[in-house]
């Protein structure tokens, strides 16, 4: 069973995926090197995890937070491939 991810560790594997995108050559070891800690697999997961998350997500499985707006609305967007999901996700 692979160990725990630190915030530290979430937070630097969040700013790689920003990096490195899904045609970087290597993608997988630059982000394990980029979190420390992680061997490649336990990237992988993790990202798959992710997906996973965003997915449930954005179907209605998992409801969003009741976040208060900050002027303006609180509008759904479509994106265009994981990725792009995934970088907004990061900016909120």
């Amino acid at each position: 069973m692979a160990s725990g991810w630190t915030p530290k560790q979430n937070k630097l594997f969040e700013n790689a995926l920003a990096i490195y995108d899904k045609d970087t050559p290597d993608r997988w070891h630059n982000l394990a090197r980029a979190v420390g800690g992680k061997t490649v697999e336990e990237v992988k997961r993790h990202y798959e995890v992710l997906v996973e998350d965003v997915n449930k997500i954005e179907s209605g499985e998992v409801p969003l937070p009741n976040y208060p707006k900050i002027g303006g609305t609180n509008k759904a967007c479509k994106y265009m491939d994981e990725e792009q999901r995934l970088r907004s996700l990061k900016l909120q």
